[in-house]
Order: C-alpha cells, then structure tokens, then sequence
C-alpha cells in the first residue's frame, strides 16, 4: 500500500509499505514529514500500483450548469514524483477510454457544483483508473492543451468569471495534432540530479519544427541564475501534426 499526505505532493510525506510489520513505522515517518512540510500530519492510505500512469482530465464549467471536458493530459513521465514531460492527448488513448475518464471527471464537477477551469487527476493501470485529486486552477501544463484544441484557456476563466456561458459545446471542441511540454529543471548530475542553484552560462533556444510550432514559458537569458528555487524551471511547449513528429522536435530542444 502507498501511505501519502493529505496536504500536498510532490512525493513528500509518503511511503511505500510492502509489509504489514512495516506499517506502523512507515505511518510515523509519513505524518512527520508531512508536518514539517505543510504543517499537517494527516495522511491517505491507498492502494500501491507498480506501472501507474499519471492522466489527467482538463475541464471547464460555467455559472449555468454547463461544464465540458478539454480532453486529457499524460504526466507519466516524472522525477521524485515532480512532473518533467506533460503530452496532449495522452499516448494509446482510445475513445472508449477517453469518454469514461471525461464522464468520471464531468460528475465529479457536477457533484460539488465547480465552476471555472480545474484538472481532475487520474492514476490509472491497464484498463482501470481511480481518482486521485482535484487541481482548482489552470495548471502550469495547461499550454497542451490550448495547442491540441486552439482554444485560450485564460480567456475562458475571463469569460466564466464574468458569467458568461462557456464558448463552446462538448462536441464543438476540437482535437488536432498532439503537444509535448518539458520542463527543463537545474540539477546536479553529481548529485543524482538533486536539484540545484548555479549560473546559466550558455542557452540556445532551437528553432520550431516544419509545420509544428514551439512557445516557451518562464524562459531565462544567457548568465540567469539558473534556478532559485527547487521548483523554478524553463518550461519548452512544442505542437505537431503527430506525436512521433513532436518528440522529435522536443529531444532538438
């Protein structure tokens, strides 16, 4: 089973039990690091999987009851449980799949009457899924998902806070093309790539891919400190007519 905190992420505040003679420790372990990280010692206990897959549902829900579901989000790819490569629409995604989490994640905004822009994460393994949480904001990865559909997320949230409806219908949003994002971090390779502070001393941007296109968020300039906090970084988008297309551009980068 996977002990975690209830307060935050990014892998602090949890264990993995493998025994139950181990349980009781691992709980004590967890809830204090759980403390001294969000002031909070309660944790979850949930089921461990072994080949997780981190997908995540983008949705949007408006002051009339309208609420739509932006297609999904694959964060699989992580370091110390902090995302690194965010894709859009997430790699084997068949449509069968994508309306189930879609409609798992439209009831769970209807549930709590939600409205504006919010992520509903899933952990999923084979053909299953649970939740696991509710992001109630647009997040730092949101940029796939405004290239797959060619829709400004930021002008929805506007659009909603004014009491707007939102602009279009479920089966009037588009999907085309697929989106990397990287996120580019300082670390030490000395030190098993612990995060790390330093100097940039060189950057070279590269150029776009023939029909794709690249945006960069967060981008620092030549003798920038590299970092200056363990969670700053460079954050590089890239969209392309095909998934194989747009990993090529994101390894140039």
């Amino acid at each position: 089973m996977l002990i975690k905190a209830s307060a935050g992420g990014g892998g602090k505040g949890m264990r993995i039990v493998e025994r139950p003679a181990d349980l009781a420790d691992a709980i004590a372990g967890a809830k204090r690091e759980a403390l001294a990280s969000f002031g909070d010692d309660r944790v979850l206990i949930e089921r461990y999987l072994t080949q997780p897959r981190h997908i995540e549902i983008q949705v949007f829900a408006d002051m009339h009851g309208n609420a739509v579901s932006l297609f999904e989000r694959d964060c699989s790819i992580q370091r110390r449980h902090q995302k690194v490569v965010e894709e859009a629409p997430a790699p084997g995604m068949d449509p069968e799949r994508r309306q189930r989490m879609s409609e798992a994640a439209l009831a769970a905004v209807h549930a709590v009457g939600y409205v504006g822009a919010g992520t509903v994460e899933f952990i999923a393994e084979g053909g299953d899924f649970w939740f696991m949480e509710m992001n109630t904001r647009l997040q730092v990865e949101h940029p796939v998902t405004e290239m797959i559909t060619g829709l400004d997320l930021v002008e929805w949230q506007l659009r909603v806070a004014a009491g707007e409806p939102l602009p279009l219908r479920q089966d009037e949003i588009p999907l085309h093309g697929h989106a990397i994002e990287a996120r580019i971090y300082a670390e030490d390779p000395d030190r098993d790539f612990l995060p790390s502070i330093g100097t940039l001393v060189h950057l070279r941007q590269p150029a776009g891919n023939a029909g794709g296109s690249r945006r960069y968020r967060r981008a620092p300039r030549r003798c920038d400190h590299a970092i200056l906090r363990p969670d700053d970084r460079q954050v590089d988008c890239s969209w392309a007519r095909s998934r194989s297309s747009g990993s090529e551009d994101g390894d140039s980068a």
